[in-house]
């Protein structure tokens, strides 16, 4: 018989995880810096060691977790795996349900600046993805962005959501418009930071590539760009999560500087070290949710293993869909039309890939606006 209990959930790292991290981080073994020991060659040594010595003796875990705490939130179990989520409800009975789905390497703390914007028109909704954090490990494969997107649609049910919108970026991103092509009649609206998909074929036909905008070719060519320099992640998560996965949870370095590239790579601009763009805290709160649930393997195997085979053209859902495409971003409104009804397309000169937690006033804003005809 299936398990559709909503449980009560609070965060609540055992103090010996905490005394076992401090431990590791006493004792870490630190690589020689390699000629430079600049962002070329991965996560600096010198900025990584201040950012560790931080975590060592100044970051207060327990104030993040009571920040966490303040908001109610839940544990279900749905299609053989637990489910952790916040349920942030409005105070007007008549709010829009709006389902926040984050990414990789997030986590809800990405929404945490987001909430305080946003509860005074939706009941939130804003789960940990399987496999990540209070979410994970997983017991199975197959968590693609379709069953992940059916499993969003059970929770919506539990709570008693019948029509609902949907938010994401990232994994975020691919999975909202999976819960409408799933459910059209039920969502009222998709918005993605970042663009729905798909993205333009690469490598493009010169007289297709001519036919774009400048700023088209731009994004264009900064694809073409991380396909060359930073495809490597993808291809390692992709294919030997679990030989991953013995670093990133026994060393709290490792997983340090494994995550925090990827903040430095995608948050805007991109020559700022990424504590000066989202701060120290929020950089390590977000940080030690995989670290205390020891979800780095988990989360790399459903975040970029489970995919499914290319195939055709997706179905277009019909449900109005708004892109928000910061600077960061590289979504084209032509190829993303192909597979989704475009309503609201704003491209932005600012921010990173981290919209929620880079430029939480403008999601905010986009968001409101979007679903304000929307019911």
């Amino acid at each position: 018989m299936t398990n559709t209990e909503i449980r009560p959930f609070r965060v609540d790292v055992p103090q010996a995880r905490l005394d076992e991290l401090n431990a590791k981080l006493d004792a870490a073994t630190w690589p020689a810096p390699l000629p430079g020991d600049d962002w070329d060659t991965g996560v600096p040594v010198a900025w990584l060691r201040g950012l560790a010595e931080y975590l060592r003796h100044s970051y207060d875990w327990r104030a993040a977790e009571a920040e966490l705490n303040a908001h109610p939130q839940f544990t279900t179990e749905i299609d053989g795996q637990n489910i952790h989520f916040l349920h942030v409800r409005s105070t007007r009975a008549d709010a829009t349900p709006l389902l926040l789905t984050h990414g990789w390497p997030g986590s809800v703390v990405e929404f945490l600046d987001v909430i305080p914007l946003l509860r005074d028109d939706f009941h939130l909704v804003i789960p940990s993805l399987p496999g990540f954090a209070f979410s994970g490990p997983v017991g199975e494969a197959g968590w693609t962005p379709d069953r992940i997107a059916r499993a969003w649609i059970t929770l919506m049910e539990r709570l008693g959501y019948e029509r609902f919108g949907v938010q994401g970026g990232d994994i975020g991103g691919a999975v909202s418009p999976e819960v409408a092509r799933i459910a059209p009649g039920r969502v009222i609206g998709v918005h993605t930071n970042g663009g729905p998909g798909p993205m333009p074929p690469l490598p493009m036909p010169e007289d297709e590539l001519a036919s774009l905008t400048d700023v088209e070719r731009d994004r264009v060519a900064r694809i073409e760009a991380f396909m060359q320099e930073e495809f490597g992640y993808i291809a390692i998560q992709s294919t030997r999560p679990q030989a991953l996965a013995y670093g990133l949870v026994d060393s709290p370095i490792g997983l340090l500087a494994w995550l925090m590239d990827k903040f430095r790579e995608w948050t805007h601009p991109r020559a700022t070290v990424p504590d000066e763009i989202l701060g120290r805290d929020r950089l390590l709160t977000n940080w030690m949710l995989y670290w205390a649930t020891g979800t780095a393997g988990s989360a790399a195997f459903v975040g970029y293993a489970q995919n499914g085979p290319w195939g055709p053209p997706k179905m277009n859902s019909g449900v109005p869909t708004a892109a928000l495409v910061l600077a960061h971003d590289v979504a084209i409104r032509r190829y993303a039309e192909t597979e989704n009804t475009i309503v609201r397309w704003t491209d932005v000169d600012r921010g990173g890939h981290f919209a929620a937690l880079e430029e939480p006033e403008l999601l905010a804003g986009d968001v409101r606006e979007f679903f304000a005809g929307l019911k």
